[in-house]
């Protein structure tokens, strides 16, 4: 998997969205029940228990979504004999409402991090092109696609469904309609991290060929720990409601110098 660390792509306003996007969502994340035991490496079980119930309430289930069947007991956050004690839930949980929530819940830091890093990587250009309310809209409509488009794929599943995986899957496939000869440069592991410059159409095109790959379970271990349908239906989700955009969007510059290596820079210009 190459990592992206920045794009040949400037923009010509703030993308005060995607910082915003970035900015709530590390900012729940260090307000989640059970953090700061995981980071240590030294969950308690009443803290697991908390992160539990706080998941019953707040994450997408696909079983919920699709039948609208809601669980009678739930963990109510308390620990009892080694395990979770379940109870009636105390509170109202709508499954529509619980997509949007979902999206700016993460299980751990790689998961954070990893998406926050193509959001910036990649949306700030999506939303120069949309401008700030319609790139909002797109966002929040690519992650409701993903999230129902993974449920109905698995409709009787109970597993909680969180991240903003989706959603940005959707910038993704955004990001390859309007500027897929946009150069991207990445890291790619071979030996040593080698910084390449490369299309962007070549690296989301890469990424997507992996979630399809994976998603059919090949290749991973345990394929059922990651939604990458949702990735999947989010990235063909942002790729149609950008497909209108398309004409009139003006070509990112064609960058100079080398595509690889040390010395793979830009030319500068005077």
């Amino acid at each position: 998997m190459v990592i992206p660390v920045h794009d040949v792509n400037p923009v010509r306003r703030t993308p005060v969205v995607t910082y915003a996007l970035i900015g709530v969502n590390v900012f729940v994340f260090f307000f989640m029940p059970g953090l700061s035991g995981s980071v240590a490496g030294d969950s308690t079980l009443v803290q697991t228990c908390n992160l539990h119930a706080f998941l019953e309430q707040y994450a997408a289930v696909p079983t919920e979504l699709i039948h609208h069947h809601l669980p009678q007991l739930v963990p109510t956050g308390d620990a009892r004999d080694g395990g979770c004690v379940l109870g009636p839930p105390g509170y109202d949980k709508s499954p529509v409402l619980s997509v949007l929530t979902a999206m700016f819940l993460h299980g751990g830091w790689l998961h954070l991090l990893g998406n926050m890093l193509f959001l910036l990587i990649f949306g700030n250009n999506v939303e120069d092109r949309m401008g700030h309310l319609r790139f909002a809209l797109f966002y929040v409509a690519c992650g409701y696609a993903a999230s129902y488009g993974f449920a109905l794929l698995n409709a009787d599943s109970t597993d909680p469904l969180i991240g903003a995986s989706g959603a940005i899957a959707g910038v993704l496939g955004a990001y390859l309609v309007l500027y897929p000869k946009a150069r991207v440069w990445v890291l790619v592991p071979f030996l040593i991290f080698l910084p390449l410059r490369l299309p962007a159409w070549l690296v989301l095109g890469f990424w997507f060929v992996l979630q399809a790959v994976y998603s059919s379970g090949e290749g991973v271990s345990e394929a059922g720990t990651v939604a990458y349908a949702a990735h999947i239906v989010g990235f063909l989700a942002g790729m149609l409601l950008a497909w209108p955009l398309k004409p009139g969007t003006p070509p990112p510059p064609e960058p100079g110098g080398l595509l690889f290596g040390r010395r793979a820079r830009p030319r500068p210009t005077w």
